[in-house]
């Protein structure tokens, strides 16, 4: 996977562990070897920026995913097409906020973001109920994969 992590902030990120979490959830929904993804790290007025002109919605958000060449999932045994994904904007102050709500740290917040926004690159989508179970059951059964394979190593 070729996997780019730039982080415009000030915030320490752990590049190598969303590094393996990317590789990660891209393996598990059977991600062509040479797919390209782009992971940005944002302050708040840049995500503000982007929220308005992409979303059309005010304020800053947490992560903001823009597809390239609409990539689905793989199929079990059988990878996509090379491509490329595209890109994931994470903004770290408006996570950290959410990670002290949810009771974790902002690592575990971000690499969650990130696996959102992988699945947003792929199709997925939570608008509707049936779509939001769909999407959010494939991130947990993601993020706890990528713990769990974590505890061993």
């Amino acid at each position: 996977m070729s996997i780019e992590i730039n982080n415009e902030t000030e915030f320490k990120i752990d590049h190598e562990r969303v590094l393996r979490l990317a590789e990660h959830a891209l393996d598990k929904m059977n991600i062509h070897p040479a797919a390209e993804l782009a992971i940005q790290f944002v302050d708040e007025e840049p995500m503000t920026e982007l929220h308005v002109q992409w979303m059309d919605e005010p304020g800053p958000t947490d992560v903001l995913s823009f597809p390239m060449d609409e990539l689905r999932p793989g199929a079990e045994g059988e990878l996509t097409p090379p491509g490329l994904l595209g890109d994931i904007v994470v903004c770290p102050s408006f996570a950290e906020k959410q990670a002290e709500v949810a009771g974790h740290e902002l690592i575990n917040e971000i690499l969650l973001l990130v696996t959102h926004g992988v699945l947003h690159l792929l199709g997925y989508d939570h608008a509707e109920p049936d779509e939001e179970r769909e999407m959010f059951g494939i991130q947990k059964d993601i993020l706890e994969s990528f713990y769990a394979g974590e505890k061993v190593a």
